[in-house]
């Protein structure tokens, strides 16, 4: 029995790791090792393509011979070198529209509201060293493709190669939105970070960069016609993101399969505003600030007065300029209404408009909403716009639930489109201990730490009806910063963020032993390709898959 035991344990641990991620939705695989030539070529079939599309072939080929990951089993790439110099070579990559597609940009598809991305693709790689193909439906669907087939692949002396030859995968994302969300405001992040999170989005399909850029703490973006915001609430004038930034990071992330969607969060998390126009926040810096704001400093927008509410309309259309994205994220979350009590300003407000303060919101949102709709763009807001708050929202209006996955139903059995972002579940800050300060014994507000095999354990459709069901557009991970900055941007974000982009593409119900090894192989391709993602175990068990599951 035990000779048994240990057959199928070798068996495990020395068998191939298929380590492609997220996990296509149909795939067939072989057992032959197919090397590719020296002289392989990525091509594109076909009149009109994008530029983008033939700068990511580019930089897929840079991947393949410039990884150098070797396998991960025991003896790593020693272990396959005898089937090496009589593997059939791969000459070639071919990249094509299906019959009547025509080519776009990958960023012009990427920027698209989520339900109207096309992401599919069909991947053929034969044993023979014949040509291998990518085809699909869409610019961006072959970008896709390139993504997985650059994973496929190892390097041992020189020579890049796979064991799995022939593959065959037809593939497409279970759910249109797969997120991460960065806060710029409670630390500033350069671009060059940004950018690197960017490419490793991009390495796990990825579509949705949540920039969560200013907060009551910084106002970083400088806005034209705005200037002031940034000049007088930017934590330096070094630690600002330019219109040049801006335009930098946006068309960097959409030659990557990915939109960018800004949120400037109302009319809560403003206190900074006060910085340049000290009578449009109220309780400003008060003190203490917990009576006030959920975090320092205390200040929210006066959004009783029309002329608050006249300048935010006017800004939400000045940012419009500067994000392409169908999405704009207004907030509304955290909302602070003892401030208001004791605000004589808004108190006058209400008094002279006859409104309640839930009214004024209402205004307030209808008002700054419209500036975006007529510029083309989807509102996105936090969930207590639609469970705590009596506001007109659209139907099209898209609603991230954070507090609490079991706040998901209510939403639903509103109608609205969500997109989950619960803190129980994604937060990647939480379990850090507490931050504020002369409190010893705090510990985060959201602990535990949130491990990627509790975020891959989600289901995005419990207690949902078939109908409701169809309102989830997908999910994403978050990082809040206050404990957080480049110098651990990577290490506290990857491979975590990893299960929610396989979670969202493959849809729930993964094998959490299967994809460890998987998540192994994220990690370690990352880090070849510069990304600092934490090592999930001592490497012994990396390359012995299984062996160190709590039941083995």
């Amino acid at each position: 029995m035990k000779l048994v035991a240990l057959a199928v344990f070798l068996a495990t641990a020395y068998a191939p790791v298929q380590a492609l991620w997220p996990q296509p939705q149909n795939i067939e695989t072989g057992s032959s090792t197919l090397r590719l030539a020296p002289s392989f070529q990525i091509t594109v079939a076909g009149h009109g393509v994008p530029g983008d599309l033939l700068a990511a072939a580019g930089r897929t080929k840079q991947y393949l011979f410039g990884d150098r990951l070797e396998r991960l089993v025991v003896g790593r790439g020693a272990v396959d070198a005898p089937k090496l110099p009589k593997a059939k070579a791969l000459q070639r990559l071919t990249l094509s529209l299906e019959k009547g597609a025509s080519f776009s940009s990958i960023t012009s598809e990427a920027q698209k509201l989520p339900e109207d991305r096309d992401e599919a693709y069909h991947l053929v790689i034969p044993a023979d060293g014949s040509g291998a193909t990518i085809t699909a439906n869409s610019t961006l669907g072959l970008y896709r493709g390139l993504t997985t087939f650059s994973q496929l692949w190892y390097e041992h002396d020189n020579t890049v190669y796979t064991v799995s030859a022939p593959v065959t995968i037809q593939d497409a994302p279970a759910y249109p939105y797969r997120g991460l969300m960065l806060d710029t405001a409670r630390n500033y992040f350069p671009v060059a970070d940004i950018k690197r999170t960017l490419d490793a989005m991009s390495w796990v399909k990825i579509n949705e960069f949540h920039w969560h850029i200013v907060d009551s703490q910084s106002f970083p973006l400088e806005i034209p016609g705005f200037t002031d915001l940034a000049a007088k609430g930017a934590y330096s004038s070094s630690q600002v993101y330019s219109l040049s930034d801006v335009r930098d990071i946006v068309s960097y992330a959409g030659a990557r399969g990915i939109d960018v969607m800004v949120e400037i969060d109302t009319p809560g998390h403003t206190a900074i505003i006060s910085q340049a126009h000290p009578d449009y926040v109220a309780c400003a810096q008060a003190t203490p600030w917990a009576s006030y704001a959920n975090e320092p400093p205390a200040g929210q927008l006066r959004f009783a007065d029309s002329k608050v509410t006249s300048y935010i309309a006017e800004l939400f259309t000045a940012v419009t300029a500067m994000f392409p994205s169908k999405l704009f994220s207004t907030g509304g979350d955290e909302l602070n209404t003892n401030c208001y009590s004791i605000d004589q300003p808004t108190q006058d407000s209400l008094k002279a408009s006859g409104r309640t303060l839930e009214q004024a919101l209402d205004v307030f949102t209808q008002e700054t909403h419209k500036a975006l709709e007529v510029k083309g763009k989807t509102p996105v807001v936090w969930e207590e716009m639609v469970l705590d708050h009596n506001v007109t929202l659209s139907k099209d209006t898209r609603v991230l639930v954070w507090i609490s996955s079991a706040n998901v139903k209510a939403v639903a059995e509103k109608g609205f489109k969500l997109i989950h972002a619960a803190s129980d579940y994604f937060y990647l800050d939480c379990g850090g201990g507490g931050w504020v300060g002369d409190f010893p014994t705090g510990n985060s507000w959201c602990d535990p730490f949130k491990t990627w095999q509790h975020s891959y354990s989600f289901d995005p459709v419990a207690n949902l009806t078939a109908e409701e069901s169809k309102l989830v557009q997908g999910g994403q991970h978050l990082l809040w910063t206050e404990q957080s900055g480049p110098q651990n941007l990577d290490s506290i974000v990857w491979p975590r963020a990893a299960s929610s982009a396989e979670l969202f593409w493959s849809g729930p119900g993964g094998n959490i032993s299967a994809a460890l090894p998987r998540l192994h192989d994220v990690s370690y391709r990352f880090r070849q390709r510069g990304v600092n993602a934490i090592s999930l175990q001592p490497e012994w068990c990396a390359l012995r898959p299984g062996a160190c599951d709590i039941d083995a």
